[in-house]
């Protein structure tokens, strides 16, 4: 059971007496209830919707759904006046504030782009900004930081949410994430995940069922360091990963089937017996999102969510269908696979991290309203720039291109290349412009290369648009008209691939690597960082972590030599393969 007096909760004793007098006020059905993070449906605020929402649900804690931050910071405002009991408001924020004000808020770094950049400043920021930004509009809870250890360069659901393939640098980047977020805000909880650790498969449990392969020896001097230092530190919380860890599994039970391995949500040996016991974790778990293939598709829901809860796990994120879950886990308690003990534990620990965080007082659940004057404001701006500054990262440039002189090496070609879209109403990502732009601004005479989608869209959909793109013209004209290919590389995606790969808007496309021995080439990724094994043949190659303003034009400066690269480049950038360090 749950030891409330001692860390990370370390209540006192009217604390205790308030969890005791919350849980005894309780019917069974709002116990059950506390267990669940819901996400709110219907963006937008609704006050009759949300106090019927909150009334009937009666959740533990809610995730915020998009909109400006006086509208997002007015219904989080509500989900707390029409809960009886406090309740946890959760963000996601891996980058800096923009994880919950997606338009307003700041986007500081990448956990890549703070894990290139020496020390820890940049790890630091991105937790600072996130803090204050998102307790302007009410979050009391971070889903944050990432504490997955970078082992294949396959994987792309974290490349660029890890701080790295080090652990001594996830743990210090970690714990500068988590410094950075109690300056923000003392009463704001911070949660590692994606225990037992994402980053070793290649698979994104979001789509698949995914595993971490590690040995248990492993597993303890990786991703296992980085949580026994954090949880020795105070860790408030951790969120189990969809994923399985099949060494520690089959060592805990002996005999263990493969189709017996589970998912840590699902896993007691892992929940119990590797974080509680051998770690000695005494906060709060949450499982990952239960939506995610990973959890949703190796057990049927009405099982998955007792068992979920039975595992080891104190609180549920998300529902299918808030009363049908609720009902799978009634049933679950009435058949004695949630035990009274175990209900009671996790209660305990979802009411003690609210008394921890001190949700009893109104001006901790409330939020001054001028701090929502300080999201994207100019000072967070200018921690963007520091970072793009000290984290931008020369690969490799094993010709000696670098620094270009513009006045020898004027005129360029700008070939972008970015995730396929999605819409047919597509045009664009303004991206392009901005990187045309910055050339522009340091001297560059830039040509664009048109794409695929450039061609569907201005002449229509037409099989001419594919042969035109196949038309590279003689060799000797490209050379005397260009000094310089800039190929810039935009690829992400988010729970659709297990893998992301660079894509060229079409078969056969001009755009391909055809031009690298005609004429001098700089290839620069404005996300992933793993991209050199599918340009292997560009020789000059740059990180640069985001598409935003400030990332591209660090970039650019650092290309004509206007300052130096400071950024280190994690060994995993070379795929395991020797033609990439060329």
């Amino acid at each position: 059971m749950v030891d409330l007096r001692a860390k990370p909760f370390r209540l006192n004793d009217e604390e205790i007496q308030w969890v005791e007098s919350m849980i005894a006020s309780m019917s069974l059905d709002e116990k059950l209830s506390q267990l669940f993070v819901l996400l709110k449906g219907v963006p937008g605020v609704d006050e009759e919707q949300i106090k019927a929402l909150m009334e009937s649900a009666r959740p533990g804690g809610m995730r915020w759904q998009g909109g400006d931050k006086q509208t997002v910071a007015l219904q989080n405002a509500l989900f707390q006046k029409y809960s009886r009991v406090p309740v946890f408001i959760a963000g996601n924020c891996d980058d800096g504030g923009n994880g919950v004000l997606p338009q307003e808020g700041t986007f500081v770094a990448t956990a890549a782009e703070a894990g290139a950049s020496e020390g820890v400043e940049t790890a630091y920021r991105i937790g600072y900004v996130a803090g204050r930004e998102a307790s302007a509009i009410g979050v009391n809870w971070m889903f944050n930081p990432v504490a997955d250890v970078y082992k294949n360069w396959r994987n792309t659901i974290v490349n660029t949410r890890s701080f790295g393939s080090d652990p001594e640098k996830v743990t210090d980047c970690v714990r500068a994430y988590i410094h950075g977020i109690k300056d923000a805000n003392p009463h704001m909880a911070c949660t590692c995940k994606h225990f037992p650790g994402d980053g070793w498969d290649e698979l994104d449990p979001h789509n698949s069922p995914a595993f971490n392969g590690a040995s248990v020896e492993e597993w303890m001097a990786s991703y296992g360091k980085v949580y026994r230092t954090m949880i020795d530190e105070g860790l408030e919380a951790v969120m189990t990963g969809q994923i399985s860890f099949p060494a520690w599994s089959r060592t805990a039970v002996p005999g263990m089937k493969d189709s017996e391995l589970m998912p840590a949500s699902l896993a007691p040996e892992l929940l119990e017996g590797l974080l509680r016991k051998e770690l000695g974790f005494n906060g709060l778990i949450i499982s990952d999102a239960s939506h995610m293939i990973g959890m949703a598709g190796v057990m049927a829901r009405r099982d998955a969510v007792p068992k979920c809860i039975a595992a080891g796990c104190d609180m549920f994120l998300f529902a299918n269908d808030i009363e049908e879950d609720l009902g799978y886990l009634r049933a679950g308690y009435e058949q004695g696979i949630v035990t009274e003990e175990r209900l009671s534990d996790a209660l305990h620990r979802v009411l003690g991290l609210k008394a921890h965080l001190k949700l009893y007082d109104e001006n901790v659940r409330y939020p001054d309203p001028k701090l929502l004057d300080e999201v994207g404001c100019e000072e967070f701006r200018r921690y963007t720039a520091d970072a793009a500054e000290r984290g931008v990262t020369l690969v490799k440039d094993t010709r000696g291109l670098l620094p270009i002189n513009v006045k020898e090496k004027k005129r360029a070609l700008l070939i972008y290349v970015r995730s396929t879209p999605n819409s047919k109403s597509d045009r664009g990502d303004g991206v392009r412009e901005r990187i045309t732009e910055e050339l522009t601004r340091v001297g560059f005479e830039v040509s664009q290369c048109s794409s695929f989608y450039d061609l569907e869209n201005e002449n229509g959909i037409h099989p001419m648009n594919f042969v035109r793109m196949m038309q590279l013209g003689p060799r000797e004209e490209f050379r005397k008209k260009y000094d310089v290919v800039f190929v810039f590389i935009n690829i992400k995606g988010y729970a659709q691939r297990n893998v992301e790969r660079l894509a060229w808007s079409s078969g056969h496309s001009k755009e391909m690597l055809w031009y690298t021995e005609e004429v001098p080439t700089v290839g620069v990724s404005l996300n992933y960082t793993n991209h050199l094994v599918d340009v292997a043949n560009i020789h000059t190659f740059i990180n640069a972590y985001g598409p935003n303003r400030e990332n591209i034009r660090a970039a650019v400066e650092k290309i004509v030599g206007r300052s130096d690269f400071r950024g280190t480049a994690d060994e995993s950038v070379f795929c395991g393969r020797w033609d990439t360090r060329l």
